[in-house]
């Protein structure tokens, strides 16, 4: 069961802020003007240390008191809300869980992702109110996949809206050019071989990508429609993407992935940050 944490945090800001605004309209003076009238009581109230100080402290938490609910609300609130300000505007943590987007993002690394490169969203509802950007080819994304709204993905974009992208035995083309592959390793896995290689989609600088001598090269040629995206895993043959549930619409973009800021897999080992830095 996936948690709706966007929405959660939501709720508990506008509820902590709203507590809080409610008690200074309505019970915040009173309170106030309680003290007042139990410093009237107690003179000397302010000489520290004095019986009258003691007696009017604790008169002031007997009947004057600010609430629990409100006291916690007041505290949390501000932090609460540079919280979801900071996650929901400018930059979100995510954590790698599958291995998909071998071997430029491995199983544990821990990613910051930038919600404003592509324009600023309303949290939960997603609706964008300002135009900053829009993902280009070779940008590593994190989105919703279509028709699971519940669910963070991460891939690259292959293909802008207009574009043709092509897959004929494990090469990519891109309206009608080959995209460059330069093999860089190949190592045994079981069975089968690995081969790493780098490639560079047009515009861009390159990115690492692998592929499994044991799978398939599921071929296809898919004209990306106006305001979709065609993403794909750089673990080519070991990646559920567009040539599985299809393009992604301009609506389901969560961010821009880039950088790791660290490295780990599970409880039981030991962080590390030697895989910081940007993604490519």
């Amino acid at each position: 069961m996936n948690i709706d944490f966007p929405l959660i945090l939501v709720i508990i800001v506008l509820g902590s802020g709203a507590v809080w605004l409610l008690d200074l309209l309505l019970l915040a003076r009173g309170r106030a003007a309680r003290r007042r009238e139990l410093a009237d009581q107690f003179p000397g109230y302010d000489q520290v240390g004095s019986k009258a100080a003691q007696s009017f402290a604790e008169a002031c938490h007997k009947e004057a008191s600010e609430p629990v609910v409100v006291e916690y609300a007041r505290s949390f609130f501000p932090v609460l809300a540079v919280v979801l300000v900071l996650r929901s505007f400018l930059y979100e943590p995510f954590q790698i869980p599958s291995s998909s987007m071998v071997p430029t993002l491995e199983v544990g690394d821990y990613i910051l992702v930038n919600k404003f490169s592509y324009g600023l969203r309303l949290p939960v509802t997603r609706t964008k109110v300002l135009d900053v950007g829009a993902p280009e080819r070779g940008d590593v994304m994190v989105f919703f996949p279509p028709h699971q709204n519940d669910t963070y993905y991460i891939k690259r974009v292959i293909g802008t809206p207009g574009d043709r992208v092509a897959y004929r035995n494990k090469q990519l083309t891109v309206n009608g050019a080959l995209v460059p592959q330069e093999w860089l390793a190949e190592f045994p896995s079981g069975r089968h071989t690995v081969k790493v290689g780098r490639e560079s989609l047009p515009e861009t600088d390159g990115h690492l990508m692998q592929i499994d001598s044991r799978r398939g090269p599921r071929n296809f040629s898919v004209v990306v429609q106006p305001g979709h995206y065609f993403m794909m895993g750089d673990n080519r043959d070991n990646s559920s993407d567009s040539r599985v549930w299809g393009q992604v619409p301009e609506r389901d973009i969560v961010g821009k992935a880039v950088a790791i800021w660290m490295h780990w897999e599970d409880f039981l080992s030991v962080p590390s940050f030697g895989r910081a830095g940007a993604i490519d």
